[in-house]
């Protein structure tokens, strides 16, 4: 097999259906990037989960002076049972549960809603004497939510006892559905992707078509004969993947390590490393999905 005319009739293939071949680039390119964008958000989901589900607590908010909650009928929580409160939660009863306790007073509780805040018409709305204090809880388990909230759910003075893990699982439920349709954008791109290169190849071939039937006469083995076309498709979606691969590389060093990260100090975000990681895979989809379609197309229209 002659390596030097096989490229060359890549070459030819590709000057010829130039127009074609880009096409399948661009296609390539759009329907990997919604992949690799996919592949991304989940890898930064599981990064997420593994930061805040070590770090997540239990609130157990008392009672504020205007509060409606039958616990708290007799106003603002007072400082025996608040006492009573904090005995239960170092009680033989939840010992096994609790691994650290900390009480969250007004002041403290108003520094962190202003830094939180900061720069925001939200900053300097509510003053120190309207916060709710709250014990914070960090649990063995953090799935023992639910005996946290049975222990404490009609106990005098405490209005209500949030679990912050069901707050991540709603983050977690749209980031997911976001997930979900970038692969779903992606599955109709490279369906998009498949048949334009099926039909790119029908045209690379049907414009060799007296070439291609000298070969047979001559004896050429169907390999032979195939390969130029197989190659066009593969090289053609090999340069869409590794084109996927640097836009998401750039994105993430400007969008999500350059800008994103700053805003979100102490949060582990997706990397260009991480993109380095996704772009053979990228690469492997490109060539693969490529190589089958150009073939099954080949034996389906050439029959050879």
């Amino acid at each position: 097999m002659k390596t030097s005319f096989i490229f060359s009739e890549v070459l030819s293939g590709l000057r010829r259906n130039l127009s074609m071949i880009i096409s399948v680039i661009l296609v390539t390119f759009v329907s990997l990037l919604f992949i690799g964008a996919a592949i991304l958000l989940q890898m930064q989901i599981g990064g997420m989960k593994d930061y805040w589900y070590d770090r997540v607590q239990v609130a157990v908010f008392l009672c504020p002076p205007d509060s409606e909650a039958p616990t708290c009928a007799d106003g603002e929580a007072t400082q025996e049972q608040k006492d009573a409160i904090e005995a239960a939660l170092g009680s033989p009863d939840l010992d096994d549960y609790v691994q650290e306790v900390h009480f969250e007073d007004k002041a403290t509780a108003h520094r962190l809603f202003e830094e939180q805040f900061e720069g925001t018409s939200l900053e300097g709305t509510v003053p120190q004497d309207q916060m709710q204090e709250s014990f914070r809880i960090q649990l063995d388990d953090p799935e023992q939510y639910g005996i946290i909230n049975e222990y404490f759910s009609a106990t005098p003075g405490v209005e209500e006892v949030v679990d912050q893990n069901r707050l991540l699982d709603q983050l977690f439920r749209i980031l997911n559905i976001a997930t979900a349709a970038a692969v779903g954008i992606a599955g109709i791109m490279t369906l998009c992707a498949v048949l334009l290169i099926a039909t790119t190849i029908r045209l690379s071939a049907f414009t060799r078509r007296r070439e291609t039937g000298i070969m047979r006469l001559v004896g050429a083995s169907n390999l032979f004969i195939q390969l130029p076309f197989i190659l066009e498709g593969i090289l053609a979606a090999a340069l869409g993947s590794v084109l996927a691969g640097i836009v998401l590389g750039v994105g993430v060093h400007f969008g999500v390590s350059g800008w994103l990260q700053s805003r979100m100090a102490g949060v582990n975000l997706v990397t260009v490393g991480d993109v380095a990681v996704v772009t053979p895979i990228l690469i492997a989809v490109g060539v693969i999905m490529a190589g089958a379609s150009s073939w099954l197309t080949l034996r389906r229209y050439m029959k050879v």
